[in-house]
């Protein structure tokens, strides 16, 4: 194993703002290796929308701050404490911070050994998107085969996930996108009906293909934009999932709206279903089943390079992505 620098590459803010605000550093500090922490080499880094959120202070954060929620690399240090058996030179992916750089100290608690099957880059495209679909349709609202599912930016990283896996359970779904692009492959990858929202009324064509009941969930990245739509289109006791703000924070509402049809509203964090060892270890080796035997298609967008990641911001702000972004250090 190569000597560990002092400097390195890495991506830092320390003021909240547009793309502008991200610094592109060549000789940051390497992270010091803690307990319970694996230092990591990082072969490829995530881009993830919650990172938008950091960046423009959405989700406060401690500045200066490394972005970045998930990476995959080779372990090069161990640190005391409970490490789960990691050593040097495993090949790992982690959902942690920090990963916008060449090097990171990232929780053993949540990394995990990379199956010899899985090509370069496709375990750090999968991990965050994919845990989230997946914990999502188990826990969030357990879908059932023939629900009828609504879901929106269905050709994001985390809507082609929700795709597959619902094609895979046997659900009845409607994707909403913004192009024909995208909407076409959202139905490669499992949607029933797609629906353009810039082009359609999305409450009246829900209502067309599933029915005046409604859909029993609704599974939304959007936040501000559909919410509203969510609770005109989802069934008498469904569940309206919010777990994003592409379009701006869900605004206040009054609780009462939801008893018209005994709606439920959830608004999850992935970190509140893998939060311990046990629950992020299944549900990775559950994702890693997935692509190794279900043939599931991991779509990356692009790979950048680090010093590109104003570009990759403003591409995945604009709209202009479908799966993975991810940046090389």
């Amino acid at each position: 194993m190569p000597p560990i620098p002092k400097g390195m590459k890495a991506v830092v803010i320390e003021e909240t703002g547009g793309p502008e605000v991200m610094q592109y550093k060549t000789n940051w500090p390497v992270p010091e290796v803690k307990e319970g922490q694996v230092l990591v080499k990082n072969s490829v880094s995530g881009i993830n929308y919650i990172d938008t959120y950091h960046r423009s202070g959405l989700y406060p954060t401690q500045k200066p701050l490394v972005l970045g929620r998930d990476g995959e690399g080779i372990v090069t240090s161990v640190g005391s404490g409970n490490t789960y058996g990691f050593k040097e030179g495993d090949r790992v992916v982690y959902y942690g911070a920090s990963s916008y750089a060449e090097y990171t100290a990232a929780s053993a608690k949540h990394s995990i050994v990379i199956p010899k099957e899985i090509p370069d880059g496709v375990a750090c495209a999968s991990l965050l998107q994919g845990l989230t679909a997946l914990t999502m349709i188990r826990e969030s609202y357990a879908v059932q085969k023939g629900d009828w599912i609504l879901v929106h930016a269905a050709a994001g990283g985390v809507g082609l996930w929700l795709m597959q896996l619902l094609r895979s359970i046997g659900a009845k779904t409607i994707g909403t996108a913004s192009t024909k692009e995208k909407l076409d492959l959202a139905t490669k990858n499992g949607a029933t009906y797609v629906i353009n929202y810039k082009e359609e009324d999305v409450v009246k064509r829900v209502r067309e293909i599933a029915g005046p009941d409604g859909v029993a969930a609704v599974f939304d990245s959007t936040g501000k934009d559909q919410f509203e739509n969510d609770l005109e289109v989802v069934a008498r006791k469904g569940t309206v999932v919010s777990y994003g703000n592409s379009s701006g924070a869900v605004p206040p509402f009054p609780i009462a709206k939801l008893a018209n049809k005994n709606v439920k509203v959830l608004r999850p964090k992935l970190d509140n279903y893998i939060y311990t060892r046990e629950e992020f270890e299944a549900y990775t080796n559950e994702l890693f089943n997935f692509i190794i035997k279900d043939k599931f298609d991991v779509r990356i967008h692009e790979e950048y390079p680090l010093q590109d990641v104003k570009r990759a911001h403003e591409d995945l702000e604009g709209r202009k992505t479908t799966g993975k972004l991810l940046l090389r250090p």
